[in-house]
Parts: C-alpha cells; structure tokens; sequence
C-alpha cells in the first residue's frame, strides 16, 4: 500500500501514524523526536518486514539447496537490486552490504586506498566531516605515512571552493567528503568536487549517511567512485548500510575480512575469493537487516522525493524563523543550501542543561559535538543543541520546540 495518499503534497501528520514509537508519551507528553540526524524511526512497514522474514523465512543464505534457504538468498539479493535501483547503481553487484556507513569508508580505506598511498602523499576531507570519515583516514595516515589535508569552511559552513581546489594537487590520491554535514546541515556541492577531483584523476567516496533521507542519490549521474549510507538513518533498522563502488575499482580490491561465503575455494596453502560482492561480505550478514534496509528505501520512494524535498524544505523555514525568533538563541551553520538540521547555542546555558530541559517537556534533542568535534573547533564552541526533522515531524513539533526553549530562558533568566 502507498503510504501517501493522492494528494499533492506530504502529509506529516498522515505519515506519523506510520511509525508506532511516535505514539507515545514522555514525561506525561506527547513525544516530539528531533533527533534524527542521530537515528531515525521505524515505519510500520519496515517492522513487518523484519519480523516477516524471522517469522517465515529465517535461514542463511548462499549455503542450502533447500526452500526455505533459497528463499532466505533471494530476499538478500532482492534487497541488494532495491538499494542499487533507490541510488542509482548501474548493477547489483555495485552494492556491498556492510554495518553502515561507518564500515563503508574503513572499508575502503583500508582495501582501495592504503595499497594506494606512501610517505608524503595526501588524502583530502573537508572541515565539517564526521569522525567517522576523519577516524580512519588518520588511522590510514599513521599506517602509510601518508597526510591528511582539510579542505576549510567559511563562516556559514560552506566549504570554500577555491581552498578545495587549491588543495587538489599531485600529492592528492584520495579525497573523501560528506554529501551532507551531520552537525550543521550544510549541502556540499558534491557534483562540482566530484569533478574537479577527477579532472586530476582523484577518486572520491561520499559520506551519504545524511543525505539518503533528504535527498535524491544518483551515483551513475554523479560520477563518484564510492557511495556510503547506512540504513538507520533512513527510517531501516540498525547495524545495516551500503557500500557503492564502481564494479571495476570493487573487481581490483583485495577482501576487507576473511571468513566463510567470501571465498570460492580454501586450502591450507591457498585461498582463491568470491566475486563481487560476496568476497566482501564475509560471514553470515545481517539478512533481516538488509530487507528491512530495502522497505525503508522502497518506503521513501513511494512517498516521493519531490514532495518530501518541499515539505522538508518548508519545515526548516519555518523552524529557522521560530529559533530566529528568540534573542538568546545563534544558530550555528547558515548555509545557503540546507536540509533538516538546526544546529544552536543558547546564550548563557550549557547545551547539555538545554536538553535536559527540553527532555522534560517531552522533547527528544540532541546536544554535545554530534561526533564532528573539528566543527565545533571551527566555532569556537564546546558543543550545540540540534533540532534533526524527517519527514513526519510537524509545524507544531516546532512550536513545542520554540515554547519549551522560551521556557529555558525563563529558568536561568
């Protein structure tokens, strides 16, 4: 069943309804989630199609010839076609399951880019990346001797273009970026950086775990080498993401693990690997995640990114106006191009005491550095609250959210 009715535009209040954690009460409240830049809900749908398969289906897959097996193997490699078709992969095999998005960029750091790199080349992130694609470049760096290069941001969190392209040079082999920052909102103009990367023959992976809810994903289109998300992020169950790679970089890479269903053949003395995708998936997957992964992404694209692009955008005027609004509040991250994030301090109280607060008032926020400490250096903060919408959250979860931090000033006015 579509999950939107035939009206023209999104229905937040409709598509609430889908997801059952939201019908509930905190403190006495009802709950208002604003955390979902952190983790998302769950639909209905995608609960039912992990149960469904637990149910029904539960058995591991690649290794028996019977039913229950085989069927187990074709709901795998049937969510593998969905992810590929929801970001625009030319071909299943392009997409690689992995814990999330987190495992995705390790993965590659370690099997495409470290048999890449020596004493004095370059890997180049941005300044508004998440640790996890700071984390194991630095880890790659002390391994190969190898620098890592930042690209910097200006003061509304845009990367600085001309400071990026200056940075692209021939000691540059590597360049890994974030379609969208967690901690500020910002849109990076990925498909300009893709290209002036590899106008210098520079391969580039893309951190997609905050975009996949927002916005369309088209890998063939944008021409980058690598493509990571992780499906909690957009309304799938946890421990579960993809990995795209082109099929002839994936086809050159050695294996990330060893194990069981990542080979063709083992010996004592030789072991010969499986192809793509399966010599990286070593083990038993997460084959219920996977197909819960898939019903998110089916769950999006029947609602449609043209409606869920103007109603999101909407949401975030109107949220930005509300917090505007307030005197004691400065929001952190002015990008021109924005999607669902408010990150913002509170003049004279600690981030913390803010979300504590607003716990009490039913109101689920996140506050601290959002795993992007470097940002909040870039800042000079310690840390920001951060209001994260998808696309079930309302006008009135805004109001809430301004009327409990008036509340705030009131309590250390």
């Amino acid at each position: 069943m579509n999950p939107v009715s035939s009206a023209s535009s999104l229905d937040p209040h409709r598509l609430k309804q889908d997801f059952p954690v939201l019908q509930q009460e905190s403190h006495g409240r009802p709950l208002v989630y604003l955390d979902n830049a952190n983790t998302s809900q769950k639909p209905q749908c995608v609960i039912d199609a992990v149960s469904n398969f637990y149910a029904h289906n539960n058995a591991n897959i690649h290794r028996g010839v019977y039913d229950l097996s085989m069927r187990a193997t074709q709901a795998h490699e049937n969510a593998r076609g969905t992810i590929a078709k929801f970001i625009g992969a030319s071909r299943p095999e392009e997409i690689i399951f992995v814990r999330g998005t987190t495992e995705a960029i390790n993965l590659v750091a370690q099997t495409f880019v470290r048999s890449r790199v020596g004493a004095g080349d370059e890997i180049l992130v941005t300044a508004m990346e998440h640790h996890s694609n700071i984390v194991p470049w630095q880890i790659l760096c002390e391994q190969t001797g190898a620098v890592l290069q930042v690209a910097p941001i200006n003061d509304a969190g845009e990367v600085i273009l001309d400071a990026y392209r200056e940075k692209l040079s021939e000691k540059t082999k590597f360049v890994a970026m974030t379609h969208v920052s967690n901690a500020l909102g910002t849109v990076n103009p990925i498909a300009q950086m893709i290209a002036l990367a590899h106008e210098k023959n520079i391969p580039v992976l893309i951190d997609g775990a905050q975009a996949a809810p927002h916005l369309p994903i088209n890998v063939s289109e944008l021409g980058c080498d690598f493509y990571a998300v992780s499906s909690h992020k957009m309304f799938g169950p946890t421990g579960v993401g993809a990995l795209y790679g082109r099929f002839d970089l994936l086809d050159s890479m050695p294996p990330y693990q060893g194990g069981g269903d990542m080979i063709r053949s083992v010996t004592f003395e030789h072991t010969t690997y499986n192809d793509v995708p399966y010599k990286f998936e070593a083990g038993t997957p997460h084959i219920a995640g996977a197909i819960g992964f898939a019903a998110a992404a089916q769950y999006i694209v029947d609602i449609g990114y043209d409606k869920l692009l103007a109603y999101e955008e909407m949401l975030l005027d109107y949220a930005t106006q509300a917090l505007t609004a307030i005197p004691e509040i400065r929001i952190i991250g002015t990008a021109a191009e924005k999607v669902s994030v408010l990150s913002f301090v509170v003049d004279g109280v600690h981030p913390h005491d803010v979300g504590t607060i607003l716990d009490q008032k039913g109101i689920a926020i996140r506050t601290g550095h959002h795993c992007a400490q470097p940002i909040m250096d870039r800042y000079d903060i310690p840390a920001t609250v951060r209001a994260s919408f998808a696309l079930y959250n309302t006008k009135e979860d805004v109001d809430a959210l301004a009327e409990s931090l008036k509340s705030v000033m009131e309590v250390f006015r």
